[in-house]
C-alpha cells in the first residue's frame, strides 16, 4: 500500500530493470543456431513397463460385454474401441498390436483388480473424476472418448423427456458416474426415483427388456451399445433428449509410474497426430521420405521422441499401422452403433480431441 504516491512507480521500475537484466543476459548469451535442443532422456524406472515387458505382453481390463468397446467376436477376439486402446499401447511397447491378454470386468471389479495389479490399465468405458484420481491411487493419462449421460426408455411408453420420469424405476449399474448423476438429476428436478442396481450387463438387458426397468441411464455411447446388442429390437427404443452430465472416458493407470504414463498419453497423442496428418494404417509408409519435419520426427527419421517414452524409434509407426489413426478406430467400432463423432472429432474440424505436438 502506497502514501507518497511514488512507489507504485518505483516498483515498476525496478521490474522492468529487473526483466532488462534478464533479456540482457539472455543476448549477452546466445545459443548457437546449430546447438541441439533435445537433452537425453531422464532414466525412468516403470514397474509398470518392466512387468510388460517382462511377461510380453499386456494385460488390459475391458468391459467384455459391450458391443463397439469391448466385446468378443464369433472366433472370441476382444473387438471394439476400448480394446483397440489396449492393442494400440501393445503396438508402442512391442511394435505388435496382438500382445495382450484382456480381462473382463464389471463397475465393481474395474479399480481393485487394477490396484491390486492383477491388470495394467482399465479400458471399460470409465469417468476421469477427481474423487477416484486423488483417492483411488489412480490417473487417467488421456481422454480418449467425450461423451454425456443419458435416458433410454420404451418407444410405446410415449415418454419424451426426461423430465417425465418422476416415479419412474431407474436402472444403472453401481460404482458408477451414472448411479450419482441419476440421484443428483431427480433431486434437482424435485422428481422421485425408484432405483433398480444391478451390476451385469446381461442381467441389464433382460430387465431393460423385460419392462422391469422404465428407464435405463448411463452414457449416450452405452446406451447406443445396447441398442446393438439386442439387433433389430433396438428400434424399439429411444434416448431422450436430455444429457445430463460431462462424461470424459479415459483408460485408468495406477498412480506414480510416469513413464507408463507418459507412453498412454502419447499413444493417443499419436493417434490424434496420425488423424491430422492423413496417415492410416494402409498408407504410413508412403510419409517415410515426407520433407514436412514433424512428420519425419512422428516417423522416427529425426528426433528422439522414441528415446524419451523409452521405446523404439518407430513406435508411433507401429501405433498407427497395428491399429489405424483415431478415426479409424472410431470408424471401425464406435460408428456402426449410429453415434456421430461428435466432440470426438479433431479440434480442427470442430471437436476437441486436440492432437498435442510431437517434438
Amino acid at each position: 500500500m502506497s502514501t507518497n504516491g511514488h512507489r507504485p512507480r518505483n516498483i515498476f521500475n525496478a521490474v522492468a530493470c529487473a526483466a532488462t537484466l534478464v533479456a540482457s543476459v539472455a543476448i549477452a548469451q546466445p545459443r548457437p543456431a546449430s546447438a541441439p535442443v533435445a537433452v537425453a532422456a531422464p532414466s525412468v524406472a516403470s514397474p509398470t513397463l518392466n512387468a510388460i515387458k517382462a511377461r510380453g505382453q499386456l494385460i488390459c481390463g475391458v468391459g467384455g460385454d459391450r458391443p463397439g468397446f469391448g466385446f468378443p467376436d464369433a472366433r472370441g477376439v476382444m473387438r471394439g474401441f476400448d480394446a483397440d486402446v489396449c492393442r494400440s499401447i501393445a503396438a508402442a511397447i512391442f511394435g505388435n498390436p496382438d500382445k495382450v491378454r484382456f480381462v473382463s470386468l464389471t463397475s465393481l471389479t474395474r479399480f481393485p483388480s487394477l490396484q491390486s495389479g492383477e491388470v495394467d490399465i482399465v479400458a471399460r468405458f470409465t469417468t476421469w473424476t477427481l474423487t477416484r484420481e486423488a483417492q483411488l491411487g489412480l490417473e487417467v493419462p488421456a481422454i480418449h472418448f467425450y461423451d454425456g449421460q443419458g435416458f433410454l426408455v420404451k418407444k410405446k411408453d410415449g415418454i419424451k423427456s426426461a423430465h417425465d420420469l418422476g416415479g419412474a424405476s431407474v436402472c444403472f449399474q453401481p460404482g458408477s458416474t451414472g448411479e450419482v448423476n441419476a440421484a443428483d438429476f431427480f433431486r434437482a428436478n424435485k422428481l422421485e426415483m425408484k432405483p433398480v442396481v444391478i451390476e451385469k450387463m446381461e442381467q441389464m438387458r433382460d430387465a431393460i427388456v423385460s419392462g422391469r426397468c422404465d428407464a435405463y441411464t448411463n452414457d449416450t455411447a452405452q446406451l447406443a451399445s445396447f441398442k446393438a446388442s439386442i439387433g433389430s429390437a433396438g428400434n424399439d427404443y429411444q434416448v431422450l433428449p436430455e444429457i445430463i452430465s460431462k462424461e470424459p472416458l479415459g483408460a485408468f493407470i495406477r498412480k506414480g509410474d510416469q513413464r507408463f504414463f507418459d507412453i498412454v498419453r502419447w499413444t493417443h497423442a499419436a493417434m490424434l497426430n496420425a488423424e491430422e496428418f492423413g496417415m492410416t494404417a494402409a498408407n504410413i509408409d508412403k510419409f517415410r521420405n515426407n520433407s514436412n519435419p514433424a512428420i519425419q520426427r512422428f516417423m522416427g527419421e529425426t528426433g528422439d521422441l522414441g528415446a524419451a517414452l523409452g521405446l523404439d524409434a518407430q513406435w508411433a509407426v507401429n501405433v498407427v499401422k497395428g491399429v489405424g489413426n483415431y478415426a479409424e478406430i472410431y470408424e471401425r467400432s464406435i460408428a456402426p452403433l449410429g453415434l456421430p463423432r461428435g466432440l470426438n472429432r479433431l479440434l480442427k474440424d470442430g471437436g476437441i480431441q486436440y492432437a498435442a505436438p510431437m517434438r
